[in-house]
């Protein structure tokens, strides 16, 4: 029986511009046996359609159904809440703002218009962009939701800060928590993965990856089969420490060949 396979990027399946090694020969390898394989990344600074380029590049077939990240996610949320007289003010780079439009959100550069605020990794995030998410929170009751909880992002030589300091800049700020974090581990990213792309049930899938807050997280509360991979930023350490225990740990995605799949 076809079982489905949801693959994350960074520090599993490459790490910058790097396929790691082994990645291509599983992914083949999973295809062949008949299993789904989607890409989930958390990564709010590239499209999806850079995603697909980017895998390609790398000698990975794929195409734009096979790809998820944070930001088709936060619109796919938006779609579902937003009236059509609201606005969303966003902080975030070029692929959340042309992913957001591409899915018919209307943005606002108002602060005080802004009915809800989309936090996303923003490289050139300044005191200016803090207050006007404060703002709009303040003035307008906005409902704040980020793109993702990543504290970091890997890369080769260390880790650059995510959107989860962005989230705790804001939060320092409120005192209270923002109302919503799209991506992983979140059960609406979970129920798009499985329900409506894959069209699997979550026991017949895995879900594989270097993070334990979010990749094991999302399949440990959503009934997720877990492979943690250590060829991102998980120690042997933190995987003793942490509450998250996933259920299987390998080196890297080119020993996948090693699961009892049934």
């Amino acid at each position: 029986m076809a079982k489905g396979f949801i693959l994350d990027l960074d520090g599993t399946v490459y790490v910058e511009e790097k396929i790691l090694e082994g990645v291509k020969e599983s992914i083949d390898y999973l295809r062949q046996c008949g299993h789904k394989v989607v890409f989930f990344t958390n990564k709010s600074i590239a499209t999806r359609k850079d995603y697909v380029k980017k895998l390609r590049g790398l000698g990975i077939d794929a195409s734009i159904e096979d790809v998820i990240n944070s930001n088709y996610i936060t619109a796919m949320f938006l779609k579902q809440k937003m009236a059509p007289e609201e606005a969303v003010y966003v902080i975030g780079e070029a692929a959340l703002f042309e992913e957001l439009q591409n899915e018919g959100i209307r943005l606002t550069a108002v602060p005080r218009e802004a009915n809800y605020v989309v936090l996303g990794w923003d490289r050139q995030f300044n005191y200016r962009k803090l207050n006007d998410a404060y703002q709009a929170w303040a003035a307008n009751n906005a409902m704040i939701i980020a793109t993702n909880p990543d504290r970091t992002c890997p890369m080769m030589d260390g880790q650059l800060p995510d959107c989860g300091s962005i989230i705790g800049a804001f939060e320092g700020t409120t005192g209270q928590p923002v109302d919503y974090i799209m991506g992983k581990p979140s059960k609406l990213a979970a129920d798009i993965v499985i329900r409506e792309i894959l069209k699997l049930s979550p026991e017949d899938c895995y879900i594989v990856g270097d993070r334990l807050e979010t990749d094991i997280r999302m399949g440990i509360d959503h009934g997720i089969q877990t492979v943690l991979v250590m060829s991102g930023i998980t120690t042997e350490e933190m995987v003793k420490t942490s509450i998250h225990k996933p259920s299987y740990v390998l080196p890297s995605m080119k020993d996948i060949h090693q699961l009892q799949i049934s």
